[in-house]
């Protein structure tokens, strides 16, 4: 087997070799090439960037044959759909595969309907430039994951495709370091424990997520109470063993300790909202948002395997709400 040292774009040869034939002609080339995910590979084939012996091949599933030779012309990547926005954020560390960030409260992470602008990816395009080598053929950054609007805190975001699919692996097998502080009504009873059950849409309002009895997916976050006030709040660490849409919302709203400040899953005042002095008790029913935060964010590095761990201080609104909380 020979081939050209890869390349961001360009074209790509690959002698196929006797021990190689037979596979799957999209699964080889991602494996020659693997900075090109294997649906990348086939969304090449599909729109007519493979030849064959100098013809057109269109078709990935077909068997790969000793002698051929294979030409991938990658092309240069598009430019990103959303625009580039000059947003402030902080970097906790960035390099050609990846940026760590701090993502401040308020942000959305990706354009949708409602929020096609100021998002974490318009400010990502305009911060990267031509940093961004594409993530499927667009120039782009590749979100591993994301964090609710709302929800501050450490997030690892791709430059390339392979970084992406790498980090993309790594969270869906839990091979992830993460943790979170919250600030919930109520006290967590034991101080140490776990909340388990199926996430899914509520059917009775489908922009919130519940606990179903049937379907949804499993979800597991572990917790420690950190700090009790009083008997009316308390600041916990919760560790996700799976990660699903508003997975530490949900699962304390729905074993009675509401997030602090959630519009969603918070809907009327708790009752031991009582028990807090008048003015520890306003400053959190006006809590403008959920008091959640990314803490801590560790992984493997996608290109040089090592181990990277990152943990950032709630942002000030939290703090001062902790501080208000533990005066009493």
């Amino acid at each position: 087997m020979t081939s050209v040292t890869d390349t961001t774009c360009g074209a790509r040869t690959l002698l196929v070799s006797e021990e190689l034939a037979g596979q799957r002609t999209d699964r080889l080339l991602a494996l020659c090439f693997p900075d090109l995910s294997r649906s990348r590979i086939k969304g090449l084939i599909e729109a007519g960037h493979v030849t064959r012996d100098g013809a057109v091949f269109r078709e990935p599933a077909d068997p790969a044959r000793a002698g051929v030779t294979l030409v991938v012309d990658v092309p240069a990547p598009a430019p990103a759909t959303p625009v580039g926005e000059i947003i402030p954020f902080s970097i906790l560390y960035e390099d050609s595969d990846l940026i760590v960030l701090d993502k401040p409260p308020g942000l959305v992470v990706h354009p949708a309907p409602g929020n096609e602008t100021g998002t974490l990816v318009n400010a990502l395009i305009a911060h990267c430039g031509d940093s961004l080598v594409g993530i499927g053929g667009e120039k782009r950054p590749g979100i591993v994951h994301r964090l609710d609007k709302d929800t501050s805190g450490v997030m690892v975001v791709a430059k390339t495709e392979k970084a992406h699919h790498a980090l993309s692996e790594d969270f869906a097998a839990r091979r992830i370091d993460r943790s979170y502080l919250a600030l919930c009504w109520g006290v967590p009873m034991p101080a140490r424990g776990e909340y388990e059950g199926n996430i899914g849409r509520d059917r009775r309002d489908r922009k919130r997520m519940a606990i179903v009895g049937h379907g949804g997916k499993e979800a597991l976050t572990r917790y420690s109470v950190l700090r009790p006030f009083g008997g009316y709040a308390a600041l916990i660490e919760c560790r996700l063993a799976t990660g699903r849409t508003h997975q530490i919302r949900v699962h304390f709203s729905a074993n009675g300790h509401p997030l602090i400040g959630d519009p969603v899953y918070l809907r009327r005042i708790p009752a031991v909202a009582r028990k807090c002095p008048p003015e520890t008790r306003d400053a959190a029913l006006d809590f403008p948002r959920q008091a959640l935060h990314a803490a801590r964010l560790g992984f493997t590095h996608p290109r040089t395997g090592e181990a990277l761990l990152f943990e950032t201080p709630p942002p000030e609104d939290f703090q001062a709400l902790e501080l208000q909380l533990g005066s009493d």
